[in-house]
């Protein structure tokens, strides 16, 4: 009898150890958007959205990463009903990173205006495991962008900024299986605070 109760009670702390808990944590630096891109309800916003990849030397497999990154840039625009979007352009990586003018005049020769430039830089796209001290398991899955957005209008700059968004935690194991939906996600927390 002892041993079937010592038995239940190390395949109890077995799978507590394996199925972890979850969360989200999101930090940005910067200069953040003030206020939601659009408003839900209002007029759609006429944007146009360029994006690039800006990956470290030794990141793994970049083409599913870059494939998950659009899947997850085309679900948040699909999502966000109060956006007109005017295209969804890749930058090539040699100019991912583009002065303001420089997005500005790209936007500026597109056949349809757009109130708003979006410009997103995927850094870090992938699942991230941490094994040992403090904790012996800690995992989950990682996005790493720089986004800015620029007021077509007036030229002026809405918001420039860093989003580290995480979901994970102890005894939490992640692949990729849900990086477009954590890329969605975290151009959600970046673009929509507060809504």
């Amino acid at each position: 009898m002892l041993n079937t109760l010592i038995k239940h009670a190390t395949l109890s702390v077995a799978l507590a150890m394996t199925t972890g808990c979850a969360s989200t944590k999101i930090e940005t630096t910067g200069s953040p958007l003030k206020e939601p891109l659009c408003q839900a309800g209002g007029p759609a916003l006429a944007t146009v959205v360029y994006w690039g990849v800006q990956w470290r030397p030794d990141q793994k497999e970049p083409p599913l990463r870059e494939a998950a990154a659009l899947r997850g840039i085309e679900d948040f625009l699909t999502h966000a009903n109060c956006l007109s979007v005017g295209g969804v352009h890749r930058l090539p990586a040699a100019e991912a990173v583009p002065s303001d003018e420089a997005l500005l005049r790209l936007a500026d020769a597109l056949p349809v205006k757009a109130e708003r430039v979006v410009h997103i830089v995927v850094r870090e796209l992938g699942p991230r495991l941490v094994i040992g001290v403090p904790v012996i398991v800690e995992g989950g899955t990682e996005v790493l962008i720089d986004v800015r957005v620029l007021d077509t209008r007036d030229t002026t700059s809405l918001a420039h900024t860093r989003t580290l968004w995480r979901n994970g935690g102890v005894f939490v194991i992640k692949g990729v299986e849900t990086l477009d939906q954590d890329m969605s996600a975290a151009l959600r927390a970046t673009l929509m605070p507060g809504s």
